[in-house]
């Protein structure tokens, strides 16, 4: 038992490991760009383009049409590898990065 006001360790870093973002297929950076399109870099020095314009303004965009908005659009972020928009919008890196080591862009 402790004894009262004696502070507890903080184990949180032994208990939860960290997520490592290590893969080649991994995103590094993104940056928006005009007309829905992105730039992105890899890991492992893979960088391309990603063209979203025919997806976004599609009648079937779904989640994706809330990226018609140039705000929304411009908020996209990496997280744990992934490139992000807020409202857990995402687009899977490992069938972008094929396409672009292949291509050099993606176009959906």
């Amino acid at each position: 038992m402790r004894e009262d006001g004696a502070a507890l360790e903080d184990r949180t870093p032994t208990l939860t490991p960290a997520i490592l973002c290590n893969h080649p297929d991994d995103v590094a950076a993104v940056e928006p760009l005009d007309s829905h399109r992105l730039h992105v870099s890899f890991n492992d020095g893979t960088e391309g383009f990603v063209d979203m314009s025919s997806l976004i303004d599609s009648e079937s965009a779904g989640v994706f049409a809330a990226l018609r908005d140039p705000a929304v659009f411009g908020s996209v972020f990496v997280q744990y590898g992934v490139v992000t928009w807020p409202g857990e919008i995402d687009l899977a890196p490992d069938a972008m990065y094929a396409e672009i080591k292949a291509n050099g862009a993606w176009k959906l």
